[in-house]
């Protein structure tokens, strides 16, 4: 009720009381007035003067309704029905003074590393906007700041960060149970013991260091003492000449005299001459040499041995591998609106075709925000980025940049790309680009079965190695291609070598081509079985082979499989024959990723895979005396050739140091 009602209200029951005491003073005295409507109806009154019927009509109903006078103005007056309007309205979020210091917090971050000359605003920004998602983290960091009253610099706020993350972290760790902190302790333990094998590793390979520095400084010193001889011979007496003389003519008498005026002389002269050693290296007479008697010293004297002769492994990826052009993938593979994403030399690249249909290969990194451009799609013969939808040409130049002004002279790195034989070759190097090779393409009269990709854990290298050796087949393969295959007998090879040829044990020819590719073919007399003594091109039937071992990142591999046959071509409409060719490659694959794993990681330990060659390795030690001549810059792209052997020639005894 408001106020204006209730002095109305007081006014009338004066008005009535007054009334009820001047009429009947005596009733009015026994019965003092109560307040209520009842006790009012049942007492007779009168109109006093001045007091209208109509008036006296109205003060009675007030009593019975109060709110009854207020209801022609709508039945809401005066009641509350604004705090139920308020109650009623959607929920709104304010922000708090809270929130706004945190926003200006970073906001003056980042303007204050724009004034120091620090990060970029963009990068200072995406740095906060990075803490600001760890919520707990980013409070800590405001009340810190805000307690020690600290500017606001991209400095501080990383100090902070880091000083709130350890008291997180020993807050975790108080409530941590037993359990969890006892696998902590077992997780510790476990980096420690591998720290500790990486330590003797490193102890291993810093010994084997130390090992060969030393034979090198008695290689030194070696040649040293043989260049003080060699002069010491020039600067000898006339007689020693003439009593060299005498001897080559048979006046030893005059040899002797002139060897007893100059001993170390003499026994420079006298020292038989170069002879071919037939240790393992069979290196030739022009790079050993017997050291003379009074130069062998306590015995602790290295043999000559070049360095050049020495095959060194390595899983590393050496700079000069670049220099060449690579396979990256098949172009059956490559379609129109497909994009092929694939790592080499530890570099993510994708595949794509441009609006002429031409194979294009740019780095798998959009330029804005780093998105892999793979998980994008082809627009037109361009690579659209999936995060804001950035366009990329072939050349790698960025061509639309959607909801934002243009930017020019935004670009990817793009690599020279060509398809050729089946194949789409990319140029990961820094010299001139050379012209495609003209290798891979399947001799005529073949037909292409299998398109095979896979990713192994291994170097490239050590599987080139093993797709280069034969003589595993009969003791590796024995549950798939090479089941049944004898092993070759060195008695037959003597034997042919005698009559003037050579035995071939199984008809295959193999052969590798620089950078990373062996080809193979292989005589069959009928499906799945070889003919013994005979080579590959007197056979029927043929299956060609080509291994793409591809450099994908240190430690891995990407190879690439495909098999040709000139036989039985109704085999590829067979329902199913896909699979099952990915299924028979699996199958032999696996059982050589068994033997070069276990290399690898022998390797990792300090091994050597090339201390003890044979002749069945040549084609083997050409690859890897080719990789280290790339290795060193001894070789040139240009001046890469390939290596072709029957099975005969790799059996054959010797030659496993020529080049």
């Amino acid at each position: 009720m408001s106020l204006a009602g209730a002095a109305d209200v007081a006014n009338s029951l004066s008005l009535s009381v007054a009334h009820g005491t001047g009429s009947n003073s005596t009733r009015g005295a026994q019965r003092p007035f109560s307040g209520s409507s009842t006790h009012l109806r049942g007492q007779r009154q009168t109109v006093p003067s001045g007091v209208t019927r109509a008036e006296k009509k109205d003060a009675a109903q007030m009593l019975r309704d109060p709110e009854a006078r207020f209801r022609r103005y709508g039945r809401d007056f005066g009641s509350n029905y604004l705090v139920e309007l308020v109650v009623g309205v959607t929920n709104m979020r304010v922000k708090r003074v809270r929130d706004r210091k945190v926003d200006q917090l970073a906001d003056l971050a980042v303007v204050n590393e724009r004034l120091a000359g620090g990060k970029e605003p963009w990068a200072a920004r995406h740095r906060l906007e990075y803490l600001q998602q760890q919520r707990q983290q980013w409070e800590g960091v405001v009340e810190y700041l805000t307690r020690t009253d600290a500017a606001a610099t991209m400095a501080t706020i990383e100090e902070a960060c880091q000083k709130v993350n350890e008291a997180l972290s020993e807050e975790s760790r108080e409530t941590q149970s037993v359990g969890a902190l006892r696998d902590q302790l077992a997780d510790i333990e476990a980096e420690v013991e591998a720290a500790s094998s990486r330590l003797a590793l490193t102890k291993t390979r810093i010994a084997q260091n130390l090992q060969r520095v030393d034979q090198l400084k008695a290689e030194a010193a070696q040649l040293e003492r043989m260049k003080a001889a060699t002069e010491a011979a020039e600067a000898a007496s006339p007689a020693f000449a003439a009593g060299l003389a005498s001897g080559m003519m048979g006046g030893r008498a005059s040899m002797a005299a002139s060897a007893a005026t100059s001993s170390s002389a003499t026994a420079v002269a006298t020292a038989p001459p170069p002879v071919r050693d037939s240790g393992r290296g069979g290196a030739s007479s022009t790079e050993r040499q017997e050291l003379p008697q009074h130069l062998r010293g306590s015995g602790n004297v290295v043999p000559l041995r070049p360095k050049s002769r020495h095959l060194t492994s390595s899983l590393r990826l050496e700079p000069g591998l670049r220099n060449h052009w690579y396979p990256a993938h098949f172009t059956s593979k490559l379609t129109e609106d497909k994009l092929i994403p694939f790592e080499l030399f530890g570099e993510p690249w994708v595949l794509f075709r441009d609006e002429n249909g031409a194979a294009a290969c740019v780095k798998d990194e959009c330029a804005h925000r780093a998105c892999p451009l793979s998980l994008g799609k082809v627009v037109e013969g361009q690579v659209q980025c999936p995060y804001h939808g950035w366009e990329y040409s072939r050349t790698g130049e960025c061509t639309k940049m959607p909801s934002t002004a243009f930017c020019p002279g935004v670009t990817v790195t793009s690599l020279p790309c060509s398809e050729k034989d089946g194949l789409i070759w990319v140029w990961p190097g820094d010299q001139h680009v050379p012209e495609v090779p003209a290798f891979s393409k399947p001799p005529d009269g073949y037909v292409v079965h299998a398109e095979i990709e896979v990713e192994v854990p291994v170097e490239h290298g050590l599987l080139m190695e093993n797709l280069l050796d034969l003589a595993h087949a009969p003791f590796t393969h024995t549950s798939t291609f090479a089941k049944g295959w004898p092993v070759p007998d060195s008695v037959k090879f003597k034997a042919q070598q005698l009559l003037g040829g050579n035995w071939e044990p199984y008809p295959i020819d193999m052969s590798f081509q620089p950078p990373c590719m062996v080809l193979s073919t292989i005589g069959l007399a009928q499906p799945g079985k070889i003919i013994r003594g005979a080579r590959a091109e007197a056979c029927k039937n043929h299956l060609h082979q080509l291994h793409i071992c591809l450099p994908s990142r240190k430690g891995h591999t990407r190879l690439l499989y495909r098999m040709s046959l000139d036989f039985m071509d109704w085999t590829r409409f067979v329902p199913g024959i896909q699979a099952f060719w990915v299924y028979i490659a699996g199958q032999v694959l696996g059982e050589d990723l068994v033997l070069v794993s276990g290399q690898q990681d022998r390797m990792q330990r300090g091994a050597d895979t090339w201390a003890h060659p044979v002749s069945y390795d040549k084609l083997a030690v050409r690859y890897r005396r080719w990789r280290n001549k790339v290795g060193n810059q001894e070789l040139q792209p240009s001046a890469a050739h390939a290596v072709s052997m029957s099975a005969g020639d790799l059996f054959q005894d010797g030659g496993v140091e020529s080049d």
